[in-house]
């Protein structure tokens, strides 16, 4: 089939999790003979046209609309302040997204595409253009997350309607959980439009028999990590939805027991001068160190090699593939599964296929009881690695996911 793909980061500009499933997924389309169309975000110094990879990409050149805006829009949106520009960029990348796919592509050009694929309501925008004047194209409207998740409250109001008109103009609606699928009912999306599909990981790429013992060593180095220590690994966003700050305050229960353990953080965000300040406060300055810089898929790899186990103690997750990499890494892990977590999915708690643990994201006395529950038992904390390792090839493969995210899109084009 062929399709049109809108996504607000891609290749080579990625934010988070979107950008590596968005990457992914199209990858595993083109193998399989599909044609996509992707269109995204352009900050200003990339390509307006590029074929990446086998993927035709548009990243139309967007103009600055704040000010413009600022003089019309709800009150919901002038409180954004200084982010009304990022609101700006992306209703400006929606419109001449929308407006090249419609007017030149399909219209001018008289490309015949069988799908739609819009990403949050960061390209909701557009699927609501594109639904609007070509009402009987089949849009699928993929949800990675909600506003009321995002904010743990009810956020913008302008973001919620976007997000639940799409939900209503869409063919089918795809979320990444069960546990993301009951909270959209609840929410009241159509409940009889919503499938479930997985993200996944590449079990080729992250194996831990390709990363050389020379390799980790060196990456110890740089952290000044001793032969004798325990390496505690986090990935993420330093924001507070992804329970950071609860993991630092589960430091000194776990140091009390396990004195020669190190926290590596890896990752960038809002709040990483607040933990900084906390490890200080904490007095667990010189156990963490800090590495908040984008990395190289490769680097990120290495350091999922280096650590003895990894922890994701978030307070909601709709799904989190760093979970998924870390079990293909044959590493146990603590996960945050209280509220809506897609980790609870991922990771078996218990039984003879017993991958990791999970723990209250919101409760640091549970992160410590979870953390120390793997480095107790060594060979046990190996034998959940293993097991973690053939779930991933079993279930959450991207060549997988691919097929059932096909299938789905086969649906909406029927109905």
């Amino acid at each position: 089939m062929k399709m049109a793909y809108y996504v607000w980061e891609y290749y080579p500009r990625l934010v988070g999790g979107l950008g590596t499933y968005a990457i992914e997924i199209t990858r595993r389309f083109i193998i399989g003979g599909h044609d996509v169309v992707v269109f995204t975000l352009n900050p200003g110094d990339l390509k307006t046209r590029e074929l990446w990879r086998g993927v035709m990409i548009h990243r139309p050149k967007i103009v600055d609309t704040s000010p413009t805006l600022s003089t019309f829009v709800s009150d919901d949106l002038r409180s954004w302040g200084v982010n009304l520009r990022f609101f700006g960029d992306t209703l400006c990348y929606n419109i001449l997204s929308a407006s090249k796919f419609l007017n030149e592509l399909v219209r001018k050009d008289k490309e015949h595409f069988d799908i739609v694929c819009v990403h949050d309501w960061l390209s909701a925008i557009a699927g609501l253009i594109i639904k609007s004047e070509e009402e009987k194209l089949p849009v699928v409207f993929h949800v990675h997350s909600t506003e009321q998740l995002r904010t743990l409250g009810q956020g913008s109001r302008v973001v919620r309607e976007f997000e639940r008109e799409m939900a209503e103009k869409a063919n089918i609606v795809i979320t990444v959980s069960y546990s993301m699928r009951d909270h959209l009912i609840s929410l009241g999306y159509p409940a009889d439009k919503i499938r479930v599909c997985w993200n996944g990981c590449d079990p080729e790429k992250y194996d831990p028999a390709k990363v050389s013992k020379e390799e980790i060593e060196r990456l110890k180095e740089r952290y000044s990590i001793k032969p004798d220590e325990k390496v505690i690994l986090f990935i993420g966003r330093l924001t507070w939805i992804k329970g950071v700050q609860n993991l630092l305050a589960a430091l000194p229960a776990v140091l009390k027991d396990y004195p020669k353990t190190k926290l590596v953080i890896l990752g960038k965000g809002e709040d990483y001068t607040d933990l900084q300040r906390l490890t200080c406060r904490l007095n667990v300055r010189r156990n963490v160190e800090f590495r908040s810089e984008w990395v190289t898929e490769k680097e990120r790899i290495l350091h999922y090699a280096m650590a003895d186990l990894c922890v994701f103690p978030s307070i909601h997750e709709p799904f989190g593939i760093v979970s998924l990499e870390s079990m293909s890494m044959k590493k146990p892990i603590v996960v945050g599964a209280s509220g809506i977590s897609g980790f609870k999915e991922q990771v078996i708690p218990s039984g003879p296929d017993q991958c990791g643990v999970h723990v209250d994201g919101g409760n640091p006395a549970d992160i410590a009881w979870g953390i120390k529950e793997i480095l107790k038992d060594p060979e046990r904390a190996k034998q959940w690695g293993e097991n973690g390792r053939r779930r991933v090839i079993q279930f959450f493969t991207w060549d997988k996911v691919a097929k059932d995210t096909i299938g789905i899109y086969e649906e909406a084009i029927r109905s």
